[in-house]
């Protein structure tokens, strides 16, 4: 399945053969003369034959001349694009890759798509990250001894309770949730390429307004936009990499993909902690809309690429000059004008009537109707359906402790620089943990079976050392036995996409990728911040919280050593 498997090539031989087709309804063409003059049946008598000599040797106006050469070049450009579109259905839907077009950009390289997307990639987790640090997200204000403080940062500012502030980190879910899937199914029928473009114009804008927002309600809204942002860049980013990667390499090249996740996140601490601690919380917002901003203008800018499975060619829209109703009418194979049959230039004017008077709705429930029996066929595939379901639990541990970790950590081991701390650990151990676990697929072959291998054996162990990290009393404990954690629980990053990716045909990737999205953030870590303050309102002890959080790996395991089980077993 992977993107750098060669399209089969079309032979330079093939007859291209065009037909015009029946109606819409079905129902048959009259009989009609061919387009192409062949000789007649029966012996024409003297005159005719003189009179077609007398004609043909007669001198052409030059304006006839002129309106044949015309005609000439339209029936070459015509049986070019034919020929093109005899090729391109004899190849099948996967000819069409992104990494080795003709027609790509002079600057590509596949190396360069993925430093680029990297980069964003970096840049999304990094707005997560300062959104959760203490320089930004800051502290409620508190009284005691009869002198109370107003707090600082988002929650000072706006006085919210943990509960709220919870919301707050999970608010943009929301807009990927119901983003991420929309932008799956244009990916049909607009070029993905361009859609991540969209889709990065709308973060950079919506994080700018998280700088200028003026309280709960506004902030929240903002953070919406920014999941609808995110949303088409998560869905097609990864498509784009596995089509370019190298057929040995595809899974170290998603861990480097994936390995800017826990990057991200821990910039973001220290970001959001040296910025706001230093300036103001909402520079921190304002910052990372401006380095968004030259990526947003090479998404508009640059030539489009190509994902496979998918065509998105301009010239064939509306059915392709080769069967463009008006070129048929003027020429034929031999630049002669023909006329049409009448019943097939009757056709053509009812086409483009009929696509006019289609209504928007009617559109759109085609497309539901489309999105619906993908979904179908992705429901279908129990590999990835397993997986996703383990995805989901392991997410929603990591999401909790990547907004509630500093905040833990200070409370429990009264940490001097929490964010800082945490920021470490992450960004160390993420970088290491998640490009080791797509080398060592790679190096023991990349295989969905191998991938489960060492996505239960990696997250079972992982949860051992977080959960004995937590019980440590002391700092020093606590933080060779939390790395080692999280540096196995990482290595579970390239693993598990590559499963989704690989689990399903070339067409539905870019869905598989937007309902893992949906699916891990909606039953994961958008309910686990919110959840998490709650049970701290309750309990008001970190460390049992804490435990009580990590314990939720199990169900990770549990699900992806049962799919390795079977898979074994098969």
């Amino acid at each position: 399945m992977g993107g750098s498997d060669a399209a089969p090539a079309a032979r330079d031989d093939a007859q291209v053969v065009v037909v015009v087709g029946s109606p819409v309804d079905g129902s048959p063409l009259p009989s009609a003369p061919p387009l192409v003059a062949s000789a007649p049946a029966s012996t024409p008598t003297e005159e005719a034959e003189a009179e077609a000599k007398r004609e043909l040797s007669a001198p052409a106006p030059p304006g006839a001349l002129a309106v044949e050469g015309k005609q000439v070049e339209a029936a070459a450009a015509a049986q070019a694009m034919a020929v093109t579109v005899v090729r391109d259905i004899e190849a099948g839907p996967e000819a069409s890759t992104s990494g080795f077009a003709d027609d790509k950009p002079s600057w590509f390289t596949p190396k360069r798509l993925l430093v680029m997307f990297c980069i964003i990639n970096m840049l999304n987790y990094v707005d997560r990250g300062v959104i959760a640090s203490n320089g930004v997200n800051g502290s409620r204000g508190s009284c005691s001894g009869g002198t109370c403080s107003s707090g600082s940062g988002i929650q000072g500012d706006f006085s919210l309770t943990n509960f709220q502030d919870g919301v707050l980190s999970s608010a943009f879910m929301v807009g990927l949730l119901v983003a991420s899937p929309i932008f799956a199914s244009l990916a049909k029928i607009h070029n993905p390429f361009r859609l991540i473009g969209v889709g990065l114009l709308v973060w950079t804008i919506a994080t700018a307004g998280c700088g200028c927002s003026f309280d709960f309600w506004s902030i929240t809204i903002c953070r919406m936009l920014v999941g609808v942002g995110e949303a088409s860049f998560i869905s097609l980013a990864a498509p784009f990499i596995d089509d370019n990667a190298p057929a040995a390499q595809k899974t170290a090249w998603l861990a480097m993909f994936y390995m800017c996740i826990p990057t991200g996140i821990a910039l973001g601490y220290v970001y959001g902690g040296l910025v706001g601690g230093h300036l103001h919380w909402r520079a921190a917002f304002w910052g990372e809309s401006i380095l968004m901003l030259p990526f947003v203008i090479l998404g508009f800018v640059i030539k489009p690429l190509e994902l496979k499975g998918f065509t998105h060619n301009n010239k064939t829209k509306e059915y392709g000059p080769m069967l463009s109703p008006e070129l048929q009418d003027e020429t034929s194979n031999n630049g002669i004008k023909q006329g049409m049959p009448a019943v097939v230039e009757g056709l053509a004017k009812k086409l483009p009537e009929k696509s006019s008077l289609s209504s928007f709705g009617t559109k759109v429930m085609i497309e539901i109707h489309h999105f619906g029996k993908d979904m179908k066929e992705l429901l279908q595939e129990r590999v990835y359906v397993v997986n996703v379901a383990g995805y989901i639990f392991y997410n929603f541990v990591i999401g909790a402790y990547s907004y509630w970790g500093p905040k833990a950590g200070q409370d429990i081991y009264h940490m001097a620089s929490a964010d800082l701390m945490f920021g470490g650990i992450t960004i160390v151990c993420g970088i290491f943990g998640t490009l080791a676990g797509g080398f060592i697929l790679d190096k023991i072959n990349s295989t969905i079976s191998n991938a489960f291998k060492l996505l239960s054996g990696a997250t079972f162990l992982g949860a051992i050392f977080c959960f004995g990290a937590f019980c440590f009393k002391s700092l020093y404990g606590f933080i060779p036995f939390f790395s080692v954690g999280e540096l196995l629980v990482f290595a579970t990053q390239a693993p598990v996409n590559y499963i989704c990716l690989h689990s399903v045909k070339p067409s539905l990737r870019p869905l598989s990728m937007a309902m893992s999205t949906v699916s891990i953030h909606i039953l994961g870590d958008v309910p686990s911040s919110p959840l998490v303050g709650l049970i701290q309102d309750k309990l008001h002890n970190w460390r049992i919280t804490a435990l009580l959080l990590t314990s939720v790996f199990i169900g990770a395991f549990g699900f992806w050593f049962w799919e390795r089980a079977w898979c074994s077993c098969h």
